[in-house]
């Protein structure tokens, strides 16, 4: 017995020795693996925005940093929160007790964003948001463990509204989705008009998600709005302005999307959308980067990716890229390394993380082609103009986030 014991001792040391970087990293990940949860719309009005392709560019991030990081393997897994709050704070109560994600990503539904950005910071784990696009994530409910990623309200009506008002389309009527994304570009996009010398003359707000949206653009007809924007996305906006062509609304009035996707192009053609102006974070065709990455997307989802898919895809490659830089996945040391290292990929050049939250990047004014202009599938926009990051983002001189220092 006494030889056994001796015996077992040594195999145990040789163990150790044999693999001294298996036991000192099995220390630094929680768990003995990474988690990556994508919280998304898989079947509803955000479904093509980000949906089962977010969980594709989640899962390209992950094959493409090797499948592990500190010599631990990454987990993905997928959720469909149908863009409630209730049900996206319930999801992420359940992936971090009981399924031990570290960190969630895309939360398409401003309203659900914010609800698992406060249970992030409660059970001190990383929420990154790419697909949901108000500013209160980086502004007023901001915390120490929010990213926003892609896009927000500020630099979408900054872009889009404040351009065409300066272009002289100076009256405006908004018709919104009656939720929290919908409240905070309605707000953005007044600010931007008014400060450009224009005026809003209304607006009405939908059921979100609607389905009929007839009586809301009777009523911005009968507003004489030179402009009439549009704060739906997905399915809603696509809805909106198929509804608005067989009212012949245009071109007496302008139809304005203050967020405009890819897909949402995709989905009513050129001839119906053309020469409309719009403001992007990220187009496949951009330059040889984006283009190389977006044809190995396509190959797996056979769909062109949009601005918030890419930025998944973005988000979890810097978020494994800290891990690995801080030897450590616990969530307060990853997301100061984040902090601390621009992003520098096909999403953003010199891009940086600041103290609210916000990732801060160029943004891009587009403008839909004519069919004629199109020489290629997905060849839909061309570039009007850059935005440089720092006119992209709320002034930090303007937020009123806890985290700035003032």
């Amino acid at each position: 017995m006494r030889y056994l014991r001796t015996a077992m001792a040594a195999a145990l040391c040789a163990a150790c020795v044999a693999a001294p970087g298996a036991w000192a990293q099995a220390g630094k990940v929680s768990d003995g693996v990474v988690k990556v949860g994508v919280m998304t719309d898989l079947s509803g009005v955000y479904s093509d925005l980000a949906g089962p392709g977010s969980v594709i560019a989640a899962k390209m991030a992950v094959e493409d940093f090797g499948g592990k990081v500190l010599g631990m393997p990454i987990e993905v897994v997928a959720g469909d929160s149908q863009n409630k709050p209730d049900i996206a704070s319930a999801m992420a109560r359940r992936w971090i007790d009981q399924e031990k994600v570290d960190m969630i990503v895309d939360i398409p539904g401003s309203a659900a964003a914010l609800a698992v950005a406060k249970v992030a910071k409660e059970k001190d784990r990383i929420a990154i948001v790419s697909s949901g696009v108000t500013t209160r994530l980086t502004n007023e409910e901001c915390t120490d463990r929010t990213i926003h990623w892609s896009i927000d309200t500020y630099a979408l009506s900054n872009g889009t509204a404040r351009t065409l008002t300066e272009q002289g389309f100076k009256t405006w009527f908004f018709i919104t989705p009656d939720y929290a994304f919908g409240h905070q570009m309605e707000k953005d996009a007044t600010e931007a008009i008014v400060a450009a010398g224009g005026k809003v003359l209304g607006s009405v707000r939908h059921p979100f998600p609607g389905s009929d949206f007839s009586s809301y653009l009777l009523q911005a007809q009968a507003s004489g709005a030179q402009v009439i924007g549009l704060n739906n996305a997905g399915s809603d906006l696509v809805g909106t302005l198929k509804q608005a062509a067989e009212f012949g609304i245009a071109p007496k009035q302008r139809l304005a999307a203050i967020i405009l996707l890819l897909t949402d192009i995709h989905s009513m053609g050129l001839k119906a959308t053309q020469g409309m102006v719009y403001t992007e974070a990220f187009y496949w065709d951009l330059n040889d980067k984006t283009r190389a990455w977006s044809r190995r997307f396509f190959e797996r989802h056979k769909r062109m990716p949009t601005v918030m898919q890419a930025g998944v895809y973005s988000s979890v490659a810097h978020y494994l890229k800290a891990i690995k830089a801080a030897g450590t996945d616990g969530a307060g040391t990853v997301i100061a390394k984040m902090k601390a290292t621009p992003v520098n990929d096909f999403f953003a050049t010199n891009g940086k993380i600041r103290e609210d939250g916000r990732m801060v990047h160029e943004m891009y004014l587009m403008q839909v082609k004519a069919p004629e202009e199109s020489k290629q599938p997905w060849d839909y926009v061309k570039l009007l103009k850059v935005i440089p990051a720092e006119n992209a983002a709320i002034p930090l001189s303007k937020s009123i986030c806890p985290l700035v220092k003032k």
